[in-house]
């Protein structure tokens, strides 16, 4: 919503923060919705990927130069875009000359409350001004959205995820991975990515177009890409959202992997809804087994297709635990593959590395492999949706929703 520019970064500091919390306070917006900039050769940057920015906030260190050019371009190109100056002291020469340029309010620098109060405005007459975007057309959607899904923590999902995706990216397939555990990801972490968005971020985007998910992505190498889930705990991410999130990025990715909580909460049920594949994870305990149960139940309420599912038990060892024969007589499904214990992964998991890579020849890397072989084996590349009916789908996931609300 706001852009700050200042090239002092404590400064800037000073006035993200401040306008961060009186913000929040006017307009009910959430943290984080006031974007720094460390100069004006920056903007044009930011608006192409943000097109609907209704407010620039020129720091004191900035010229009245660059705020009149800014001011008169924005007044041309969009008139939507409001510029705040801030000036150490406010004179009548400077107050003539925004007059004339069409800046929306030159405030005093220590005026916290009257910044506010001026971009509160700038912001009301902005909105009224945005362009009703037209009907985005139709995405060609090439990729697989594969959803790892499981109802108990502490499985090994998350594990199942990374090392699924980078096995499928060291093939040379583009992959995302989209960390959907909006209350404690940890994709990021397993990853050693330093994210640099996080679906936090969909609160400040506006539409969500291809520009506004592509500047959510943290590329981690080449082919590999993250949407982290939010770096602090209580940050919205809103769910009605994610579908279009999740078709614009199989219009970029041949493979999607999400990564959910361990719930059936509303983005997990966007994730289950657009699934492709589904790879629900267990571990061969009781209790596990008791949630892998309730599990496959409900998937057949949602109605994605058995044969479109894959079971990953995790942590096999027969002789402590049950045996796959025992999981799969319990549950009435074949097991996928069977990812043996082996206190190496918790090891490699520490130094966050991902198994297939530092241990290829591994028997966890070599089951963990089949399960990419089987994913990859299924993908779409004809550019085409898959056949089953995402809309009886989505019927059964409204059901759902109204019976645990």
């Amino acid at each position: 919503m706001t852009i700050v520019v200042e090239k002092d970064a404590g400064l800037a500091g000073a006035i993200v923060a401040g306008l961060d919390e009186r913000l929040v306070d006017r307009l009910g917006g959430v943290p984080g919705g006031v974007a720094a900039l460390a100069g004006t050769d920056e903007v044009a940057a930011h608006l192409a990927q943000h097109p609907h920015e209704t407010v620039v906030v020129l720091g004191a260190s900035e010229s009245l130069e660059d705020a009149v050019a800014l001011a008169e371009a924005a007044r041309v190109q969009r008139p939507w875009l409001g510029v705040v100056l801030l000036r150490e002291k406010v004179d009548t020469a400077t107050l003539t000359r925004a007059l004339e340029s069409g800046l929306r309010a030159v405030v005093d620098a220590d005026d916290a409350d009257g910044l506010a109060g001026a971009v509160e405005r700038a912001h009301a007459l902005g909105s009224a001004l945005v362009p009703v975007a037209p009907p985005a057309p139709p995405v060609e959607r090439h990729g697989q959205v594969v959803t790892v899904f499981s109802l108990k923590g502490g499985v090994g999902k998350s594990m199942v995820s990374t090392n699924l995706a980078v096995s499928l990216a060291d093939r040379g397939h583009r992959v995302c991975v989209i960390d959907l555990d909006v209350a404690c990801g940890d994709v990021a972490i397993m990853l050693r990515i330093n994210p640099t968005a996080t679906l936090a971020d969909l609160q400040r985007v506006g539409t969500v177009d291809r520009s506004a998910v592509l500047s959510m992505l943290t590329e981690a190498e080449d082919g590999l890409s993250l949407m982290a889930a939010p770096t602090h705990p209580g940050q919205p991410v809103p769910p009605d959202d994610l579908g279009d999130v999740l078709r614009l990025l199989t219009a970029e990715f041949d493979v999607v992997v999400a990564d959910t909580s361990g719930t059936f909460d509303d983005h997990a049920l966007v994730a289950l809804d657009h699934a492709d594949q589904l790879v629900l994870v267990g571990t061969p305990d009781i209790p596990s087994l008791k949630s892998l149960k309730l599990a496959t139940g409900t998937l057949d309420l949602l109605d994605l297709p058995r044969e479109r599912r894959s079971l990953v038990l995790n942590r096999v060892e027969p002789k402590v635990g049950l045996t796959t024969a025992e999981v799969e007589e319990t549950l009435g499904v074949p097991v996928t593959v069977a990812v043996p214990a082996d206190r190496e992964v918790v090891a490699v998991l520490n130094r966050t590395e991902t198994m297939v890579r530092v241990r290829p020849g591994h028997s966890v890397s070599k089951a963990l492999t089949q399960l990419a072989d089987l994913v990859e084996a299924e993908l779409v590349t004809s550019g085409e949706t898959p056949a089953t009916n995402r809309s009886e789908r989505r019927g059964g996931r409204r059901r759902l929703r109204r019976k645990v609300s």
